[in-house]
């Protein structure tokens, strides 16, 4: 019966949010239409639709809800906060605008202009936030009532065990009761005591607890190394009663990578990753480099064929220079730059590693011997790294990330801490080039690269790339 009541308002939730999208639609249809003077209200309203307008509406709503569902709008929101599922709402929302403009460039739809785009998108948010505010705000004064609540048995008494109790008790609108806690050797757990939590039971009477007691959840908190048969047993008792479990998800103690369950041919996984593994803002970060370095090759063409005839007529050797650097996950591509050294650069390094003026495994000199005049203002100005724009098209860099380092530099890493930026693709630009590039020391650099990837967002690639214009400029650190 409880699983067919939740169903019910999960089928109820899904369609209110339909219906809110296509409100959003009808008004922001209305208000477009009558602010560009093309219809009365009146005139509006007694437009005759078409079948073909309905069927694309209705392929419109099918995508809608699939966009709900994978921003994780119908999930359980009992433990998640206030700002998370706005940020999801806001994602959605968005993500349903762009299906609309995208639907607009490919059929017929004339009412569909920028003007109703922006309305449907604000509209769709006031909408929906408010709405989800609303009901988080309901389903809370309702669990205050002492109804739709969740009891909560804790396995553990650790310090993390306690924290958990804690947490859920701080927050009563969740609508978690706390039973209390399992563990074993009770004359040894004063330190628990004192915490004033109920000991209910010792390991072994926890099956006949559970066949006694109402419990909806049970929160695991054992040390793994030391009782894994014992979480073992507990996990097989909850599948058996058909009771939900929970666990901690940093058992390995991990500093930043984080956890999720995964799912492949029917098996449950664990993984942990570091990063962002969401698809969507990775997918926009991949559209936005297409689009930005598509247009920039196409309208620095020009000054891309005068640098190429200056280096061909100043300095014997290639136009461009390509090595080997190491990409995503260590992957060895190929990197476009102009040239800006003699010819057998390479090879004259050996000769010039004693004069090398940066720390770490990199190598930099101010007054490089090798380095051409016109090669000398190239890297000054930055011009000789244009070319890795077709990097970027191809999807071994992006315009923003750390950046790629020589297969040399790379094998001199001593840290494998270090050697966490390479996985995330590599970028033209990053928190280092817009900090003093090679003025700072190899330590720092590795640092800021990781700050970057704990810090990673949308705005904070568009922020690097806005300072990086006046960096280059001032030619702050470039050498």
């Amino acid at each position: 019966m409880h699983e067919v009541r939740r169903r019910f308002l999960l089928n109820a939730l899904k369609l209110f949010d339909v219906t809110l999208v296509v409100l959003s639609f009808g008004l922001a249809s209305a208000l477009a239409a009558y602010s560009d003077k093309r219809f009365s209200l009146g005139e509006f309203f007694s437009i005759r639709v078409k079948l073909s307008n309905c069927l694309i509406f209705a392929a419109m709503l099918v995508i809608w809800h699939a966009i709900f569902a994978l921003c994780g709008l119908y999930r359980s929101r009992r433990l998640s906060t206030n700002r998370a599922e706005i940020n999801d709402v806001l994602t959605a929302v968005a993500l349903c605008t762009v299906v609309l403009a995208v639907g607009a460039a490919m059929l017929p739809i004339t009412m569909i202009t920028v003007r109703f785009l922006i309305l449907f998108w604000a509209l769709s948010t006031i909408l929906m936030t408010s709405a989800r505010m609303a009901l988080r705000k309901s389903l809370g004064q309702v669990r205050l009532r002492g109804r739709n609540l969740r009891h909560v048995l804790v396995v553990g008494t650790n310090v993390r065990a306690v924290a958990y109790a804690r947490k859920i008790m701080q927050e009563p609108e969740r609508g978690y009761r706390l039973l209390g806690f399992v563990d074993h050797e009770w004359d040894q757990l004063d330190d628990f005591r004192r915490t004033g939590f109920p000991l209910l039971s010792d390991y072994e009477g926890l099956a006949e607890f559970l066949r006694r007691n109402v419990v909806d959840e049970v929160a695991l908190y054992l040390p793994l190394r030391s009782h894994f048969k014992l979480a073992f047993r507990v996990a097989e008792l909850c599948e058996q009663h058909g009771i939900l479990m929970r666990f901690d998800g940093d058992i390995f103690g991990l500093k930043t990578a984080h956890a999720r369950a995964e799912e492949l041919d029917g098996e449950n996984y664990v993984a942990t990753y570091t990063g962002v593994r969401e698809w969507w803002p990775l997918v926009i970060k991949r559209a936005l480099d297409i689009a930005a370095s598509t247009i920039l090759l196409a309208l620095l063409a020009p000054l891309l064929a005068i640098v190429a005839l200056l280096i061909r007529c100043t300095s014997r050797g290639p136009i461009f220079y390509r090595q080997e650097r190491v990409g995503l996950n260590k992957r060895r591509f190929r990197i476009y730059k102009f040239r800006t050294m003699v010819m057998d650069a390479d090879r004259l390094m050996a000769e010039l590693e004693q004069h090398n003026e940066v720390s770490g495994p990199v190598f930099k000199i101010k007054n490089d011997p090798r380095i051409t005049p016109v090669g000398k203002f190239l890297r000054r100005t930055s011009i000789d790294e244009l070319p890795q724009l077709l990097n970027v098209l191809k999807g071994e860099m992006s315009l923003v990330g750390p950046r790629p380092l020589p297969v040399r530099d790379y094998e001199g890493f001593n840290e494998d801490w270090q050697r966490r930026r390479f996985s995330v693709r590599p970028g033209i630009t990053c928190l280092w080039q817009i900090n003093g590039r090679s003025g700072i020391p190899f330590e720092q650099w590795m640092e800021l690269d990781l700050q970057y990837m704990d810090e990673w967002s949308l705005w904070l690639d568009l922020k690097i790339l806005a300072r990086t214009i006046p960096a280059v400029v001032k030619g702050s650190g470039a050498a």
